[in-house]
């Protein structure tokens, strides 16, 4: 068993958020009920986000060209964090 979930966190470490969130969602389908908690525990991740995976797994969510996240999402740019006095 524990050999298991090293594997799926192994597999999981090498994709980035978007795969890793597809992947999540697969895999806590494949469990059946309980499947999103099961993972959850395993991985680390939100529930919500392996929700979410199993969301877009389930509805075709349109492939992203070459962004990983929406625009404007994720951490502010470094240029506008300065504040001048």
């Amino acid at each position: 068993m524990a050999r298991e979930h090293r594997r799926i966190n192994r597999l999981l470490a090498t994709a980035d958020e978007r795969m890793r969130r597809l992947l999540a969602g697969f895999l806590a389908h494949q469990q059946g009920r309980g499947g999103v908690s099961l993972l959850a525990r395993i991985t680390g991740l939100d529930r919500n986000t392996i929700a979410r995976g199993q969301r877009e797994l389930r509805h075709g969510a349109p492939h992203a060209s070459s962004r990983i996240r929406r625009p404007g999402a994720g951490r502010p740019r470094a240029e506008k964090k300065v504040h001048t006095p």
